[in-house]
């Protein structure tokens, strides 16, 4: 009972988290100044950008054709305006430092440090071990269930939820791949693919928790199930790319489809006689310390590290941990089912 009013509260505590369209550093007349400045001359104290010549849609203003701006940085659209942004706002938390101030928001980010061109390269980075992590998961199940483990005579698993874990893989490594290339640039297209894949993960999970904890094998029961859920998410993936890309919104309805399927786990987990139960304790233990840092907010140690960059890094373990069970349920279903066979 106390793991579950844990997760409660972390659930209550997601719906205070406010989600403001401007933020303090907008605001910031030294900050305004500056970047009105740059947009002018092309330039940030001693650093001027060449492709300030011309505007943001790529035009050249005056020039030649090969003056344009490259095509590289037009990949990733740091244009005028984005690059006067950054260099402005780094070099105004550079003076707020000296003056012993805390770092605030600009246009609702944090001031992280580029590396390369890469806008957060901690969270890029654990999002591709993730999605390594999430790769080398599943091609273990895949392996354990085609080469290791009897096979029907129809050559299929025993196993009754082999297809749904190969649906949730590839869910987590589109996921996984998006949340990589929007933490390496925050443009509105990749910002709206990492969050719709990350609403279509999460309301997959909350369908196959439930699929997997009450036992539902036939097809019947398992639309039953799934039919509104799989309508609500494609309705708020919807809402979110062709209506209005509301964070605080996301973020509750992420929150409440996960703070549910954890419950559902913890739950379970304290009823079942299942041999690796153990397993998905330290799932949802871990699972909440993941939700907890999702809604707990500071900011980038050195320029790098916050909050969301660590939930990325513990998510890795949870990953392991949870292909980990899967490999052992299918075990356990499997030589459960040859038994009353024979």
């Amino acid at each position: 009972m106390a793991l579950c009013r844990l997760v409660l509260l972390i659930f209550v505590l997601s719906f205070l988290v406010s989600s403001l369209n401007a933020s303090e550093g907008d605001a910031d007349p030294i900050y305004k100044a500056c970047l009105e400045e740059c947009e002018k001359s092309g330039c940030v104290g001693e650093k001027c950008f060449q492709h300030c010549k011309f505007s943001s849609d790529g035009k050249p203003i005056d020039g030649p054709w090969y003056l344009q701006e490259p095509l590289y940085q037009k990949w990733k659209q740091w244009d005028c305006r984005t690059d006067c942004q950054y260099h402005c706002m780094i070099t105004r938390e550079e003076q707020r430092e000296k003056l012993g101030n805390k770092p605030i928001k600009y246009h609702g980010k944090w001031p992280f440090q580029r590396v390369y061109g890469i806008q957060e390269p901690v969270a890029v980075a654990f999002s591709a071990l993730s999605l390594a992590v999430q790769f080398h998961g599943w091609l273990s199940f895949f392996i354990l269930l085609n080469y290791k483990l009897p096979l029907r005579p129809d050559k299929k698993t025993y196993y009754e939820y082999t297809c749904l874990w190969h649906i949730y893989a590839i869910l987590a490594m589109n996921f996984w791949f998006w949340s990589a290339i929007f933490h390496s640039r925050d443009v509105e297209l990749t910002e709206k693919l990492d969050y719709s894949s990350a609403v279509a993960l999460v309301g997959y999970s909350l369908i196959l928790a439930i699929l997997r904890v009450f036992d539902l094998r036939d097809e019947a029961s398992r639309v039953m199930v799934a039919a509104p859920l799989v309508a609500f998410v494609t309705t708020h993936i919807l809402y979110l790319n062709f209506y209005k890309l509301d964070y605080g919104l996301n973020m509750k309805v992420c929150m409440a489809m996960g703070v549910a399927q954890l419950l559902i786990w913890g739950i379970w987990a304290g009823i079942t006689s299942h041999p690796s139960r153990w397993k998905v304790w330290l799932f949802v233990v871990w699972g909440s310390l993941v939700v907890f840092l999702e809604i707990y907010d500071f900011p980038p140690y050195k320029g790098f590290v916050d909050a969301h960059a660590l939930w990325h890094a513990v998510s890795i373990p949870l990953t392991y941990f949870c292909w980990s069970f899967v490999q052992d349920d299918a075990e356990f279903r499997t030589s459960t089912l040859l038994k009353k066979i024979k």
